[in-house]
């Protein structure tokens, strides 16, 4: 009888976005028996991270914080330091103790990705964290009246509809062990998070894009629960993978998880006031374009609508489980 190779235990997950979307969502699934990859943007150039990226020509470290503080095993008060962002004080006022962190370690280590590791180490992280390049990029927007807004941060503030972003320098090199995660990956997920400013700035890498495509994992796409003005105003749930569909020039996913729970008139109201309301869920044009549908009250409300990370993860490791069965 020939004896079965070995069994790998834990499952590898990439996870690919940037935002507070991203780090809501792996608070839950770091609690899950898997081998996590997180492969955060760096095209971010607003607020403290856009100030440290200007004057220390470093990467934007704010996602890759986010991303940190959601997988550290730390005591509580350890990540709020890490949140900590300072009101007062000349040079300090704006800035996340986090990013200066960050900052402090890419100088003395001489390079943002060893920060990063360091970091992880230092931070008992539960996975790899990686910026999606070893070098900052600039985001463009083209408008669908012809204008070209540049920054990741301008392009939510332009008040047009977008019809594609793009990066410079274009042929940015994606870090190599970016690029290795997604090939052995047994899923991949992207989002949730800023559609053309946390998500696609990730997939518009060549070569991550392309790695994401010919990887033999189940792909899923986590779409937001609210639409976000400048960005996705009015947008359906298959209008958000359009838009991926259109930029990539494949149709990259399994499954979409979607949220399909009621949200209280009175939050409704709230982000309204905002220009935000929720996606609609369009399953009849999901279905037939092939998607696999995963819907369920998936929001939490306390300041802010959230994603339920606990409801969330159970679905995402339900999905990779079934994919490891029938890869046996």
């Amino acid at each position: 009888m020939k004896e079965a190779g070995p069994r790998r235990e834990r499952p590898r997950i990439v996870v690919m976005g940037g935002g507070t979307g991203l780090s809501v969502m792996l608070r839950g699934l770091k609690e899950k028996p898997l081998d996590i990859t997180a492969i955060v943007t760096v095209a971010d150039d607003g607020g403290s991270s856009g100030i440290l990226r200007n004057e220390l020509q470093m990467p934007p470290p704010g996602d890759i914080r986010n991303v940190l503080t959601a997988l550290a095993d730390v005591e509580p008060l350890l990540s709020d330091m890490l949140k900590y962002r300072f009101n007062t004080g000349a040079g300090l006022a704006g800035h996340s103790l986090g990013n200066l962190i960050l900052a402090a370690m890419t100088d003395i280590s001489g390079d943002f990705v060893t920060a990063v590791r360091e970091l992880s180490r230092v931070f008992a992280v539960r996975g790899e964290v990686l910026p999606a390049a070893g070098q900052a990029v600039v985001l463009h927007a083209e408008m669908e009246d012809g204008a070209i807004i540049t920054g990741e941060s301008k392009i939510p503030e332009a008040g047009g509809r977008i019809k594609r972003v793009f990066l410079e320098p274009d042929h940015v090199e994606p870090l190599p062990e970016a690029v290795e995660a997604i090939r052995q990956a047994d899923a991949i997920l992207i989002g949730p998070g800023s559609l053309y400013t946390s998500i696609l700035p990730n997939l518009l890498v060549p070569k991550l894009a392309e790695a994401v495509v010919e990887a033999d994992a189940v792909k899923m796409f986590i779409c937001n629960v609210m639409t976000q003005p400048g960005e996705t105003d009015n947008y359906t749930v298959s209008d958000h993978l359009k838009a991926v569909r259109e930029h990539i020039g494949h149709q990259l996913f399994d499954y979409v998880i979607v949220n399909n729970g009621d949200i209280p008139l009175q939050v409704q109201n709230k982000y309204a006031e905002k220009g935000a309301k929720p996606v609609v869920l369009d399953m009849n044009v999901l279905e037939s374009a092939g998607y696999q549908v995963v819907a369920d009250t998936l929001v939490l409300f306390k300041t802010y609508l959230r994603h339920d990370a606990d409801k969330l993860s159970h679905h995402i490791y339900q999905l990779v489980q079934n994919w490891m069965l029938r890869k046996r």
